[in-house]
């Protein structure tokens, strides 16, 4: 195995009491686990040509998604973003994007990760998952009362 240099965060170390510290989730098994997935993200014919067109920055978006999955699974606060405004711009995202989003989600992290911090991973991803949908669909309701697009990306018809 080849030993990888990690970018050190002194000032932000995991709360003991967070739900990775339990399933043995580390920075570097995050760095893995962001790193594949958008590998897999690029390559994938649905998701990959959103993506491709809505990120400039590779690095910037992969070191961003590592300080969002340290915030959510080890409570490291690096994280600062706002995903919803992130997501609720992007025109034409949809509930099957979400949904395929998952399936390689899901896959990645059970390939990448011990079954505990797989787990974990994967059920905050349809937790956060299923938070932006509502957001998405509350802001294009805001945003055009009148389309009801909010009830089609949000009608359980749309699913795979």
């Amino acid at each position: 195995m080849t030993s990888r240099v990690m970018p050190s965060y002194p000032d932000r170390k995991p709360d003991p009491r967070a739900p990775g510290t339990a399933a043995g989730v580390t920075e570097l098994m995050i760095r893995d686990l962001v790193h594949t997935f958008y590998a897999n993200v690029r390559h994938d014919a649905v998701l990959g040509p959103i993506f491709e067109a809505e990120i400039e920055d590779w690095p910037a978006h992969l070191e961003t998604m590592c300080t969002f999955w340290s915030s959510v699974t080890l409570m490291s606060g690096r994280y600062k973003g706002q995903p919803m405004l992130a997501h609720a711009r992007i025109p034409g995202i949809s509930r099957s994007h979400f949904a395929r989003w998952l399936v390689l989600f899901r896959d990645t992290a059970s390939e990448t990760c011990p079954a505990d911090a797989a787990d974990l991973f994967i059920d905050r991803a349809e937790r956060i998952a299923q938070s932006l949908q509502l957001g998405i669909a509350l802001h294009r309701s805001a945003s055009n009362p009148m389309s009801g697009e909010d009830e089609r990306f949000m009608s359980k018809e749309n699913a795979p």
